[in-house]
């Protein structure tokens, strides 16, 4: 049966929907097993309530039970989550006080479950101040998380980038949340693509020198960094990044365009991964990363690579709304009831666009059940006034 898709020309096109699900290949790795080439997180998104009477300047209100059932299902396949990050909409719709408690449940939940959890640690409790004020924010934030028993990503902080008139001021920082931070951190260079507030972040707009000042950082206290997360969307210069890094740093790719060239690596080292598109990718990229974990590159790129088109068409610019192309995904594979976003971020993408999310998802065999994401996919066009 096929289904009509309007196109961004404004011409519907059919498509025929697959009938069922993709099967992992022969001699996979039974599901929940652990991964051990690669430490990757998946940036998990929220579920909104949709029941909630609220507007988009309101306070996000979740749906606590899907949330959390979405985090149960990264864990099943053997991902880590990376909770509270841009993906579960930071600083768009999530404010601090809705991030705290989804940290403390997310906590609660990973050590019940035995699940790897990391969590953002930023400042969007304030949105300006001295250096001071920015520090204490960030205080605020990694004490909670480390109290929680998580590791930490020290996000990047809009108020200490409009703050900051130099790389002295973010060296002295982020130096003393790393003398402080009781285990070794995660730190995420979020590009301006991403963000627009952070434009000039680390002390300059050149990348050169801003690389130089965030080398600096680590070298410094490599015993307080784990890993860094690069979100520049440039692979070239994650790579170089990479290879200047101190001994026993990891590089966690944050390129939604790249990663499986980035995590197959070359033969002077790979990235590690903590990437928002292993949200709708979960189940697949396990079984790839099993895949890369007996040596089988090559198996590992022809599972990975065919996913780089959704990736790409998801982060499209405005780059920063692929957390709706996100939760499309989640809603027409069965991972949430409805398809509603804290701050009315559903609308964000044209209906074109998730149209084509929706094919290209379609493709890959990502639903679990293509019936019921084919009916959900019909429900929103027949909204839009498409008939079929």
């Amino acid at each position: 049966m096929t289904i009509r898709l309007p196109a961004a020309d404004g011409t519907l096109r059919a498509y025929e929907p697959r009938t069922g699900p993709r099967v992992p290949g022969p001699g996979a790795a039974p599901q929940g097993a652990p991964l051990t080439s690669r430490t990757v997180f998946a940036a998990a998104h929220v579920v909104a309530d949709p029941y909630a009477d609220v507007s988009p300047d309101s306070p996000a209100a979740l749906d606590w039970d899907a949330t959390l059932a979405f985090r149960r299902h990264l864990w099943s396949h053997g991902l880590g989550v990376a909770e509270a990050m841009d993906t579960a909409q930071r600083g768009m719709g999530l404010d601090w006080a809705a991030a705290a408690e989804l940290i403390r449940r997310s906590a609660a939940e990973a050590r019940s479950v035995g699940g790897r959890l990391a969590c953002g640690a930023g400042t969007d409790q304030i949105t300006g101040g001295t250096l001071a004020e920015v520090r204490r924010a960030y205080e605020e934030q990694l004490a909670l998380v480390e109290d929680c028993g998580a590791q930490a990503i020290l996000m990047a902080s809009r108020a200490l980038a409009a703050t900051a008139r130099s790389a002295e001021d973010y060296l002295e920082v982020y130096g003393h949340l790393l003398r402080q931070a009781a285990g070794p951190v995660i730190l995420h260079w979020l590009g301006p693509v991403f963000d627009p507030a952070l434009e000039g972040y680390w002390g300059s707009s050149d990348l050169d020198t801003a690389t130089g000042t965030f080398l600096e950082l680590i070298a410094a206290h490599p015993a307080k960094v784990d890993g860094v997360k690069i979100s520049l969307l440039d692979a070239g210069r994650e790579i170089g990044l990479r290879r200047r890094l101190p001994r026993g740093v990891r590089c966690y790719t944050g390129d939604d365009f790249h990663y499986p060239e980035l995590i197959a690596g070359d033969e002077r080292g790979f990235s590690h991964a903590l990437l928002g598109v292993l949200d709708p990718l979960g189940p697949l990229a396990a079984e790839a990363v099993r895949i890369l974990d007996t040596g089988d590159t090559a198996g590992f790129r022809a599972l990975l690579d065919p996913t780089v088109a959704l990736a790409r068409h998801l982060f499209q610019a405005p780059t920063r709304f692929y957390k709706t192309g996100v939760v499309f995904l989640a809603w027409l594979a069965g991972h949430q009831s409805h398809f509603t976003m804290p701050g009315g971020l559903q609308s964000a993408r044209s209906l074109p666009h998730l149209a084509r999310a929706y094919e290209l998802a379609d493709g890959l065999g990502l639903f679990p059940d293509p019936e019921v994401a084919q009916e959900r996919m019909r429900t929103l066009l027949s909204l839009y006034g498409v008939d079929q």
